[in-house]
């Protein structure tokens, strides 16, 4: 099978991007981030795009994005948060090793402060945030291969979690 090695999922702030350098440093292999590569193409931050041109747009810019990262990446990838929500990309993900990275909302709280950069969480973030978990993690869930928690945990220690849960080792 073609296509990453590892696909991360899971909320904003679970720490999607610092695991997966790690998992990619310790595969020998490279790391992309879907969300990474919208702001590089679109010159602009993300939190921008959804002011400017609305969530609709931002989703499109994000289906493409991941279709092109699993077609052409074949390390460790990570995708935003919200990619899990469009029925093609869990359609696409079917075929390949996806972990979810969980937290609990106070988890969240502490990593991302929840604060207004992040465009989804603008008022009464803890709120939202539940409501956003509600409405994604059986989504995530169903998507994944394995689930690794994340609370408590630090990112090397969440990146051996990931390894053991998928019985790999480093390279």
């Amino acid at each position: 099978m073609s296509g990453p090695r590892i696909v991360l999922i899971g909320p904003m702030g679970v720490g999607k991007t610092t695991v997966g350098e790690l998992l990619a440093e310790r595969l020998g292999t490279t790391f992309r981030d879907t969300d990474a590569d919208i702001v590089a193409a679109e010159g602009r931050e993300i939190a921008e795009i959804f002011v400017d041109d609305g969530e609709p747009a931002f989703r499109e810019l994000e289906r493409q994005a991941v279709r092109a990262a699993v077609t052409e990446h074949p390390g460790v990838l990570a995708l935003g948060g919200g990619a899990i929500l469009d029925a093609g990309t869990r359609e696409l993900l079917a075929e390949h090793t996806v972990v979810y990275l969980s937290m609990d909302v106070e988890e969240a709280v502490k990593r991302t402060g929840l604060n207004a950069a992040r465009p989804l969480l603008a008022v009464n973030p803890r709120k939202q945030w539940r409501e956003l978990m509600e409405a994604r993690r059986h989504l995530y869930t169903d998507a994944a291969r394995v689930v690794v928690a994340t609370d408590g945990r630090t990112p090397e220690e969440v990146a051996d979690a990931v390894l053991d849960a998928l019985e790999w080792k480093e390279a």
